[in-house]
């Protein structure tokens, strides 16, 4: 006998995926014989591949409009669903054939954080009182062991991870403060991880060319599950408002998100290992790598040990 399915529509960006999670993985937990059909988008979707209560992995493709959608509903009609939770739009749980159907124009009493509101739109369907999980990504074997060949051979255990990129110009810590905050904290790390799409590759080159620690640059060179399981293997991860903070987080990897413009209160890293560092007047060139050093300390020390 075929398991009772379940329809899940996640975002796009990969932050704003991570950020989806924990509404699935309360699903899963209440729900846990069934298998989850996922829609996601294809700059993404990578991270899903791995998650163990996966059934079909569909993309919905923005570009393609109103065809594409009901092309997409068609796909989707061939299953019977349980339920259907969309965190992306208003009405395709209403194509589809499911018995329950839950969309964010129905919630009330969200929260302020991403992470809140995508949970209340989930929470119709869980039991009173779930409380919220933490985010996740899952990466198979395969992907770790791409990871452990990306790090081999680099110098020590203690490794900084840095994402140096963003997906605009405003919200990138200049380089050079990312080259005086890896020199202020040499002594506390034994080597760098550079990590990014291939569109990062510059800054990480112009980084490593200056960086005193041994650096390993893997900017566009994993791909974004083997890019998680080198975070999970990092100490610490420092990077821009991008979807690598959440990663690491959702690795439980202790993360410091530089936040120039973006509004941390509803986009930060979830999670009590993710904090934050604040620009002046949300200017970067204002954000001093001696403060986010000590923010790098003493989010470290506050972690219990086992961390």
């Amino acid at each position: 006998m075929n398991p009772p399915r379940a329809l899940f529509v996640t975002l796009s960006n990969i932050g704003d995926l991570v950020m989806t999670t924990p509404a699935l993985a309360a699903l899963h937990a209440a729900y846990p014989d069934h298998v989850f059909d996922i829609v996601a988008d294809r700059r993404s979707s990578a991270l899903l591949l791995a998650c163990p209560f996966l059934g079909e992995l569909h993309h919905r493709d923005k570009a393609a409009g109103a065809p594409g959608m009901l092309k997409l509903a068609h796909t989707l009609r061939r299953h019977r669903y349980e339920f259907a939770v969309d965190l992306r739009t208003d009405f395709l749980p209403w194509l589809v054939r499911a018995r329950r159907r839950c969309a964010r124009w129905q919630c009330k009493g969200r929260g302020t954080h991403s992470v809140e509101q995508h949970f209340a739109v989930a929470q119709r369907i869980l039991p009173p009182d779930t409380a919220i999980p933490m985010p996740a990504v899952w990466y198979a074997e395969a992907e770790q062991r791409a990871a452990d060949e990306a790090l081999e051979g680099l110098h020590g255990s203690r490794w900084i991870a840095l994402g140096p990129g963003a997906n605009w110009r405003g919200k990138i810590w200049p380089l050079a403060h990312f080259i005086r905050l890896s020199a202020l904290l040499a002594s506390e790390f034994d080597a760098v991880v550079l990590l990014g799409g291939p569109g990062d590759a510059s800054l990480a080159a112009a980084f490593a060319s200056t960086c005193t620690l041994p650096c390993r640059d893997l900017c566009g060179r994993t791909s974004l599950p083997a890019a998680a399981a080198v975070l999970a293997r990092c100490t610490a991860f420092v990077g821009n408002d991008s979807g690598l903070g959440h990663m690491a987080a959702a690795v439980g990897t202790p993360t410091v998100t530089l936040f120039g413009p973006g509004d941390p209160e509803r986009y930060r890293p979830w999670g009590p290992q993710a904090m934050v560092a604040l620009a002046p007047e949300l200017d970067l060139e204002r954000l001093d790598p001696v403060h986010v050093a000590q923010d790098v300390r003493a989010h470290l020390a506050a972690l219990p040990p086992s961390a």
